[in-house]
């Protein structure tokens, strides 16, 4: 029989390798600290998947539930702002806009209005973002769902002449109040599910210039003032849901989606000063040439910025940043060299599951001008 000595001493080193020896719980918590380390640095796109990683990989550790609570978290973060600004300006409007519809006399119904539409407004969003995380997509499709309603509803009343021949203001500003309370409703039904920035943006963007090229129509149409408002509302809305599905569908980060709309305003103006310096009379060819630049613009914007995405938006989930520790390093005409260090990155590739994986690579040269 051994002395006790030696048992304690066999059992420790039998313990010694495999306390070594790492759980699928230290994995989880190494993995989880870096992705902390990345989320503090700003790099979200990197961190989401890491956190996404250890949900799946490790579910089973407490790793997983403070992944998934960061997960949430971040998601969840970036449109509250918006939504509080937005709503308060809103309510601000609303608390002029009703008075008006009503044609009440007096300034004292407006002052009523100024005084309790915003601060409605801001605690109708705040309550809202208070239930729910609210991405910077989501806040998107509600704050531009009640522009653009207030605004169709608004062109609409005036279109199917509303309030008689003579056009009541009143009957206007009514149907812009209920069109902006029916895009609110549209764009909470919307963001119940996650929209992207890009997606957002491409959206609003294309139901502006929907709206521009609807008015350019009727002018080259020679079209009477109600078809005119029409032909603008049906172009806005067809120029909306032609946003939308470019956004989901390409996919188009924000910055790619405005710098397609720079390209649209470059052209446009640039057949505006072509009509300058010709000196155009004609109203067609005014607008003629606007027009046809806009839509060159846009082609080209839409060519030149394909396969280069701009990865400025810290919620894309694409955005992965420079690649720190490269082998090589270039920056600012000094070379030096470091050890490259693997960095986690979304794999563009789909699974079989139809969601994309977690890849690593490992930087060789990395060039900062």
């Amino acid at each position: 029989m051994l002395p006790p000595s030696l048992l304690l001493a066999a059992c420790l080193g039998a313990a010694a390798p495999l306390a070594a020896q790492p759980t699928r719980g230290d994995s989880a918590a190494v993995l989880l600290a870096t992705a902390v380390a990345f989320e503090a640095e700003g790099e979200r796109g990197v961190a989401e998947e890491l956190y996404r990683h250890i949900t799946e990989r490790f579910a089973d550790t407490p790793a997983a539930d403070s992944a998934l609570a960061r997960l949430d978290r971040q998601l969840g973060a970036g449109g509250e702002i918006e939504l509080r600004v937005w709503a308060t300006t809103y309510g601000l409007w609303t608390g002029v806009a009703v008075p008006l519809a009503f044609d009440a006399d007096g300034p004292e119904p407006y002052g009523v209005g100024l005084l309790l539409g915003g601060p409605a407004g801001y605690m109708a969003a705040h309550r809202f973002v208070g239930s729910r995380p609210v991405s910077p997509g989501q806040a998107r499709a509600i704050t531009w769902g009640g522009s653009w309603g207030a605004l169709q509803g608004g062109g609409w009343a005036q279109a199917l002449n509303f309030g008689g021949d003579r056009q009541s203001p009143q009957a206007v500003v009514a149907s812009m109040i209920a069109g902006g309370a029916i895009g609110i409703g549209a764009g909470v039904l919307a963001s119940r599910r996650e929209i992207t920035p890009g997606t957002a943006t491409s959206a609003m963007a294309g139901s502006l210039w929907g709206l521009w090229f609807g008015v350019a129509t009727a002018v080259l149409l020679d079209m009477d003032e109600d078809p005119s408002i029409t032909t603008a509302m049906l172009f806005g809305n067809a120029g909306l849901v032609a946003g939308t599905l470019a956004g989901s569908r390409l996919p188009l980060s924000r910055g790619r989606a405005r710098l397609i709309s720079v390209g649209g305003l470059i052209g446009g103006f640039a057949g505006l000063g072509v009509a300058l310096i010709g000196n155009v009379d004609d109203e067609q060819t005014a607008i003629g040439l606007p027009f046809i630049g806009s839509i060159a613009g846009l082609i080209a914007g839409g060519a030149l910025t394909r396969g280069d995405d701009v990865r400025e938006d810290p919620y894309d989930a694409s955005s992965s940043g420079p690649a720190p520790g490269a082998l090589i390093n270039w920056t600012g005409g000094a070379l030096s060299l470091s050890t490259p260090l693997p960095i986690p990155w979304r794999d563009p590739a789909v699974r079989t599951d139809g969601r994309s994986g977690l890849a690593w690579k490992v930087p060789l040269v990395n060039v900062r001008f």
